[in-house]
C-alpha cells in the first residue's frame, strides 16, 4: 500500500463528460434535364442543429483541498491525488453539520491511524470524543483543516498523532516539526489552558518510506519543539510499538503501519494516565490506609514531608515550583519534562536511621524513567519490560499499577516487584531520607509508608 490510506474508504466517484458532434452532410448536386421540363421540386428548408447547452460547472465543496499552495500555512506536501481529494470531503463534509454536538469534546486529530479508530469514545466511555482523523492526511493538511474541524469545537483538549505521511511523500523532519510547532501554536493561542497530548509518530518500515532513523529524528524534534510549551504531554508511543530494530510488530501492526484491534487497545491503556493526571478523563478513587503498624509518607493531598535538597520545602503545596511534581487524584505524579530527561530528585524531609520497610505502588507511561532511592542509593524504578533494566520479569504489569518492597535491614536493602526480586542486597549508609527521581515519562506513585522494624 503506497500510502496511508484506509482500504475500508469509499473509492472515488468518477465524473464522465459526454462529448456530441451532430453534422449534415451537404445535399446532392442537382440533375440537368433532358427531357419534357417537369415541375422542379422545391428546395429542403435547411437543417438546424440545435446548441448542445454545457453542463453547469459544480461549485467546489467549501471542505475541499485548496488547488495550490498559495497564501496556505505551513511547508511541505499536500497531498491531491483524486482518491485523497474525494476523502477530505466525505471526511469533513458530515463533521460541519456536527459542529454543535462535538462542542467541548475531547478530539482526536490525525491520518489514517486515527481514523482507523473508528468510535474512538467506546475505549474512553463517559468521555465525549471527536475523531477528526483523514486517511492520508499531512501536518501541513491538518495545520489547513484545524479552524474548521477542531477549533471550531472549542474542544476540552487535543490528542494528536501526525507526520507518518509526510515521512512517506518525502519530506524532512524539520518541516514536520515546523508544521506541528503551527499546530500546537495554533491551539495554544485558540485556548492556553486546554490540554494537548502529542503522541509521537509511530514506528513503521523502510518498506513503507518511513525509516527508523527518520522516524526518530522527527520524534526527537518534537520534543524540541514543544519544550516551551507547558500545555503539552508528549506520549512515547513509538517506544509503545516499536520492535528491538526501531520498527514496527507485525503481530500489532500489520502492515507495518496501522495497529490492529490490540494495538489501539495498547494506546488507549498508554493515554488514560496521561488524561486523568491533565484532567480530561475521572481517575478512580483510592480509598486505601495502610496496614497496621505502617505510617504513610504521603497522603494524598500535597507534598507536605517532602522537599528538594537545600530547598524548598514543599509543605501544603500541591506541585513543586517547576512543577516536575504533582499531586493529581490521591497520587504523586513525576510529570513529563519537555527537556527530554530532566532528573530532579524529592527527598522526605525525615531521614531513617533504623531498619524499616518501605512499600509503594506506582504506574510508568510507555519507556518511563524513574526511581526509589534508598537512604541513598537508587533502586531503578521504570517501565521495565520498555525500559529495563529488569526486562525479564514475569509478574510486571505494563500501563498499570506495580507494587514495590524495600525491606532494609542490618546496612542492605532487599527489593521486590509484585514479589520478584529486584536487589537482594544493596549496600545502603546507616541513614538518610527516600527520594523520587524525575527523569522521563510519567510516573505515578500511590500508597507510599513505611514501618520501623523493631
Amino acid at each position: 500500500m503506497r500510502h496511508c490510506i484506509r482500504p475500508l474508504l469509499a473509492g472515488t466517484t468518477g465524473i464522465l463528460a459526454l462529448a456530441l458532434s451532430l453534422r449534415a452532410d451537404p445535399p446532392p448536386a442537382a440533375t440537368p434535364a433532358t427531357t419534357t421540363p417537369a415541375a422542379t421540386a422545391p428546395a429542403s428548408p435547411p437543417v438546424t442543429v440545435p446548441a448542445v447547452a454545457a453542463a453547469p460547472a459544480q461549485p467546489e465543496s467549501p471542505f475541499a483541498i485548496p488547488a495550490t499552495d498559495d497564501g496556505l500555512p505551513g511547508a511541505g506536501p499536500i497531498r491531491r491525488t483524486v482518491r485523497f481529494k474525494q476523502v477530505w470531503v466525505d471526511r469533513r463534509t458530515p463533521w460541519a453539520s456536527q459542529v454543535q454536538q462535538d462542542q467541548g469534546a475531547l478530539v482526536f486529530l490525525g491520518d489514517s491511524i486515527t481514523q482507523g479508530w473508528g468510535d474512538v469514545g467506546s475505549s474512553f466511555p463517559g468521555i465525549k470524543t471527536a475523531n477528526r482523523g483523514i486517511s492520508g492526511d499531512t501536518s501541513r493538511g491538518v495545520l489547513i483543516r484545524l479552524q474548521a474541524d477542531v477549533l471550531s469545537l472549542n474542544p476540552s483538549g487535543v490528542v494528536l498523532l501526525i507526520g507518518t505521511n509526510d515521512l512517506e511523500e518525502k519530506a524532512e523532519p524539520e518541516t514536520i516539526a515546523g508544521n506541528v510547532k503551527l499546530i500546537i501554536t495554533a491551539l495554544r493561542q485558540h485556548d492556553p489552558t486546554m490540554p494537548v497530548i502529542l503522541c509521537e509518530v509511530l514506528p513503521s518500515s523502510l518498506s513503507k518510506d518511513r525509516p527508523a532513523d527518520k522516524v526518530r529524528k522527527l520524534n526527537a524534534l518534537y520534543m524540541e519543539a514543544v519544550a516551551d510549551e507547558p500545555q503539552v504531554t508528549v506520549l512515547d508511543t513509538w517506544s509503545l510499538f516499536a520492535n528491538p530494530h526501531g520498527d514496527a510488530k507485525e503481530d500489532e501492526m500489520p502492515d507495518l503501519l496501522h495497529p490492529d484491534i490490540v494495538g489501539y487497545a495498547k494506546w488507549a491503556a498508554a493515554l488514560r494516565p496521561i488524561l486523568e493526571t491533565v484532567g480530561l478523563a475521572p481517575a478512580w478513587p483510592d480509598a486505601f490506609s495502610p496496614e497496621v503498624g505502617f505510617t504513610s509518607l504521603f497522603d494524598g493531598h500535597d507534598l507536605t514531608g517532602w522537599e528538594y535538597a537545600g530547598g524548598p520545602v514543599f509543605k501544603g503545596k500541591a506541585a513543586t515550583d517547576d512543577d516536575r511534581y504533582v499531586v493529581r487524584n490521591g497520587r504523586l505524579v513525576v510529570t513529563v519534562s519537555h527537556k527530554g530527561q530532566e532528573n530532579r530528585i524529592l527527598w522526605t524531609t525525615t531521614k531513617f536511621p533504623r531498619n524499616f520497610v518501605l512499600k509503594l505502588e506506582f504506574r510508568a507511561s510507555p519507556n518511563a524513567d524513574s526511581g526509589i532511592f534508598v537512604r541513598e542509593p537508587q533502586l531503578q524504578c521504570r517501565d521495565f519490560i520498555i525500559a529495563g533494566p529488569f526486562a525479564m520479569l514475569k509478574q510486571y504489569r505494563p500501563l498499570d499499577w506495580n507494587e514495590i518492597v524495600v525491606t532494609v535491614r542490618g546496612g542492605l536493602a532487599h527489593c521486590t516487584c509484585n514479589g520478584e526480586v529486584l536487589v537482594d542486597a544493596m549496600p545502603i549508609p546507616p541513614t538518610g531520607p527516600i527520594g523520587l527521581e524525575s527523569d522521563h515519562g510519567q510516573m505515578e506513585y500511590r500508597r507510599i509508608r513505611f514501618q520501623e522494624a523493631r
